[in-house]
């Protein structure tokens, strides 16, 4: 018994150890967005985890030391953790870099810091971290296109096909009109970015189309960015999407539907396991292709009243004028080409243009899983 405890001690301890390691890392790349001469004035602090009751970490003036909240580094998402870890820097940049004689805590001269950092103000104290406000997000009775989408796509799963089809595309449609109503108003929307999928030092190349799918049909933006990879130790890359909440909610549902939906067509098309982890890439690069082609024939089909129902690209000047300030030096690279096996990559391709995407994760608060992943 003691010695499985004291396994357990270790393996906390370097998972801490890693954790830490992960925020230093994190804190020398947000320099970055930063002058050459605010960089210089950012001493890089020292970095720990402790167990706080009522934050979720602070900055000390006087240690020169950023602390995280121990049980929230443990239990959220990395991005969640990092935004934490901005908000933070921020402070610090106020009083480095600014030298600040505010009195209160969020004062002017810290805005102006999370303005150069692109930090969340916000990100303290009692703040909400962004997953758990994507996942808890509820549509008021205001936003009834999005009731609508959201009962659309539970009744896309039924087992008739023509109904189920009928159902995604109607869906699609609202969704687009949604948005065009949306940028059609002038009062300021507000954005958030949140990871999609986990960082890592290199993505299987069906990472990259499921990325242009949900930018070119799902109303959000995104960029691969820098980030820790906790197993390997090292900065690797992830991911991230921007958008209104309620697009970046149905983007990453789609994101882990078509995951899933490619993971357990995988299981069945390799049930003998004679094909490896290349073969799958094709698979899966064919599914979503298919799927894509099926959305762009959309724009083909008119509904009753004659207007398209496909799921076009939209883009949002608002969202564009966010993603340029959160994003100000950005750069485009291009995977070398590889070989594929075409007959695999075609079963995928059949396999998606015929994919429905319907409604299929709901928690309660009880942490029940009304749909299945």
């Amino acid at each position: 018994m003691s010695q499985m405890k004291s396994s357990d001690i270790r393996l906390q301890e370097d998972l801490e150890r890693r954790i830490v390691h992960g925020i230093a890392c994190e804190w020398e790349n947000a320099l970055w967005v930063l002058s050459p001469h605010d960089r210089q004035h950012m001493k890089q602090p020292f970095f720990s985890l402790r167990t706080l009751k009522s934050r979720l970490g602070y900055w000390s003036e006087s240690k020169n030391e950023i602390v995280i909240s121990r049980t929230f580094a443990l239990d959220y998402a990395w991005d969640d953790v990092r935004d934490v870890l901005y908000h933070e820097m921020a402070h610090q940049y106020a009083d480095q870099v600014l030298k600040t004689s505010e009195t209160t805590p969020h004062g002017p001269d810290f805005l102006k810091a999370c303005h150069h950092l692109r930090a969340n103000p916000k990100a303290s104290g009692s703040y909400k971290p962004l997953h758990d406000q994507i996942n808890s997000l509820s549509l008021s009775n205001q936003d009834r296109a999005l009731l609508r989408v959201k009962k659309l796509m539970s009744l896309a799963k039924s087992s008739n096909r023509h109904e189920a089809e009928a159902a995604m595309t109607k869906a699609h449609e609202l969704m687009r009109k949604y948005n065009v109503e949306l940028q059609n108003r002038s009062f300021q929307r507000n954005f958030v970015s949140m990871f999609i999928g986990f960082p890592a030092l290199r993505h299987h190349r069906e990472e990259y189309h499921l990325a242009n799918l949900l930018q070119k049909y799902y109303f959000v933006q995104g960029l691969w960015v820098s980030s820790y990879v906790l197993a390997k130790e090292k900065m690797g890359r992830v991911f991230e999407i921007s958008g209104i909440p309620e697009n970046v909610k149905i983007a990453s549902y789609v994101y882990d539907f078509v995951k899933n939906t490619i993971d357990t067509h995988w299981r069945r098309y390799n049930r003998q396991g004679m094909l490896n982890r290349y073969r799958k890439t094709d698979f899966a690069v064919g599914l979503i292709e298919g799927f894509c082609n099926k959305l762009a024939a959309q724009k083909q089909a008119p509904s009753h009243r004659g207007k398209t129902t496909a799921l076009i690209s939209l883009e949002d000047p608002m969202l564009k004028i966010y993603m340029s300030h959160k994003y100000p030096r950005t750069r485009t690279f291009q995977r070398a080409a590889s070989s594929q096996d075409d007959q695999v990559l075609k079963h995928g391709y059949d396999i998606g243009k015929d994919l429905v995407i319907s409604k299929g994760i709901e928690v309660t608060k009880n942490g029940k899983e009304l749909l299945p992943r």
